[in-house]
């Protein structure tokens, strides 16, 4: 039998990958089928949610960019609660929970109550999204620093070092950028950006109806209006092998 990965009335931070199964951790499928309560954001994959036990009481706790969501205060006080009541519970988030995932504010609520947890880090969306264009993020000659920013924050679009952005060979993995891609679109060719820089939006990243829309910052907003899923913009990638993603191109542009 499996040593548990955390005892009753800890909680446990599982990052379950950007949606596919296969991106899951052997960490994190273990704490899933050992759970007793799991509290899940609304992008964690359907195949995922299935290794839950039946038993397990499962409560969606999901947020959504400029639309419907959880208060964060009521997500804090449910992670609290249930394991104050002495039960294994897993708070499951897409992606990695350290990455824009409020990591800190609910370890921060579980501190103050004097509960224990602990993290299983899970696969971030920007590596399975360049994986699936054929590019590496870092690249000798190219970019020896990758940046991960976000397109808004609590306050609305969210600020950056757009000069920096703005130079060659920066490449950036922006989350929730679909809303404010024009906002962004601005603001790096306000700072000298090339507007032929390359820039790819993958959709549904890992699952079975991703798509990939190969762009410019020129296009940018055009390559983004079609989509209704979740999507991560690489900024200054283009996908490998490009064939793949123009009728994707003609389809967003059209």
């Amino acid at each position: 039998m499996l040593n548990p990965l955390t005892a009753p009335g800890q909680v446990i931070f599982v990052g379950a990958g950007p949606g596919s199964i296969d991106h899951l951790t052997m960490g994190a499928c273990r704490a899933l089928t050992q759970a007793e309560v799991v509290i899940h954001d609304r992008l964690v994959g359907p195949e995922i949610l299935d290794l839950i036990p039946p038993q397990a009481l499962r409560i969606e706790a999901g947020k959504e960019g400029f639309g419907p969501s959880t208060p964060q205060e009521t997500i804090n006080a449910l992670i609290v609660d249930h394991a104050a009541s002495g039960r294994r519970v897993v708070r499951l988030k897409s992606g990695d929970s350290g990455i824009f995932g409020r990591l800190d504010e609910e370890i921060e609520a579980l501190d103050a109550a004097g509960l224990g947890w602990r993290i299983v880090p899970g696969l971030t969306t920007a590596a399975a999204a360049a994986a699936a264009i054929g590019q590496g993020l870092t690249k000798r000659g190219r970019n020896a620093a990758l940046r991960i920013v976000t397109g808004h924050d609590m306050a609305g679009y969210a600020e950056q070092d757009w000069r920096g952005l703005a130079r060659v060979g920066e490449v950036a993995a922006i989350y929730m950028g679909k809303k404010s891609a024009r906002f962004i679109q601005g603001r790096l060719m306000m700072h000298g950006a090339d507007p032929e820089t390359p820039v790819t939006v993958i959709e549904n990243v890992s699952r079975a109806d991703e798509r990939i829309v190969a762009a410019t910052l020129a296009t940018l907003p055009e390559a983004v209006a079609g989509l209704s899923g979740p999507a991560i913009v690489l900024y200054g990638l283009a996908p490998r092998r490009a064939a793949a993603a123009l009728p994707l191109l003609k389809e967003a542009t059209a």
